[in-house]
C-alpha cells in the first residue's frame, strides 16, 4: 500500500521555493518506492488533503515572530475538520527564520499540540542569512520522513 506524505509549505520567495522543492526531492528519493509525496501551498491545501495523508511536513517563513499567514490560514481551515480523525498524525516542521524562529516554533507547536499530532523530530530552524546548505537540510528532512513512513517507523 502506498502511503502519502503531505508537504504543506509556504514559499513566497525564490529561496523558500528552493526549500519546498528540496523537501519534495528528498521525499521522492529513488530508493523510496512506497510513499507518494503530495506538495501543496498552504492556501491550496484543504482538510481532505490532511485526511488522506499518512504524515505531514510543514514549512513556513518566520513573519514578525510568527508563522506565515498562509500557514495559519491552512490551520484555521483544517483544524476542526481533521481534529478527531487525524490524532497521532506524524509531523515535522521546517522554519526559514531571519531571526531565531522561536515564536514561529511556539505558535506551530501550540496548534499541533491541540490537533494531537505527533512530532517525529525537533523542528528544523534555518536561521539568519540565506545559506545554500539550508536546501540540503530540508531535502534530508523530506527523505527521512519518507523513509520512516515507508518503513513503518512513523
Amino acid at each position: 500500500m502506498i502511503k502519502r506524505l503531505l508537504i504543506v509549505a509556504h514559499a513566497p520567495s525564490p529561496n523558500t521555493l528552493k526549500l519546498r522543492e528540496a523537501a519534495e526531492r528528498g521525499a521522492r528519493h529513488p530508493d523510496i518506492e512506497g510513499v507518494e509525496p503530495i506538495v501543496k501551498a498552504p492556501l491550496e491545501a484543504v482538510p481532505d488533503d490532511v485526511l488522506g495523508c499518512d504524515a505531514i511536513l510543514l514549512g513556513t517563513t518566520e513573519n514578525l515572530g510568527y508563522m506565515s499567514g498562509a500557514l495559519k490560514d491552512f490551520f484555521d481551515r483544517s483544524y476542526y475538520p481533521v481534529l478527531e480523525e487525524k490524532q497521532g498524525l506524524p509531523c515535522a516542521l521546517y522554519i526559514r527564520a531571519g531571526r531565531d524562529g522561536t515564536g514561529t516554533r511556539r505558535a506551530v507547536e501550540g496548534i499541533v499540540t491541540g490537533l494531537r499530532w505527533r512530532w517525529v523530530q525537533e523542528p528544523l530552524i534555518l536561521q539568519g542569512e540565506w545559506q545554500d546548505g539550508f536546501a540540503d537540510e530540508v531535502e534530508a528532512l523530506g527523505l527521512t520522513m519518507a523513509a520512516a513512513l515507508e518503513s513503518g517507523m512513523i
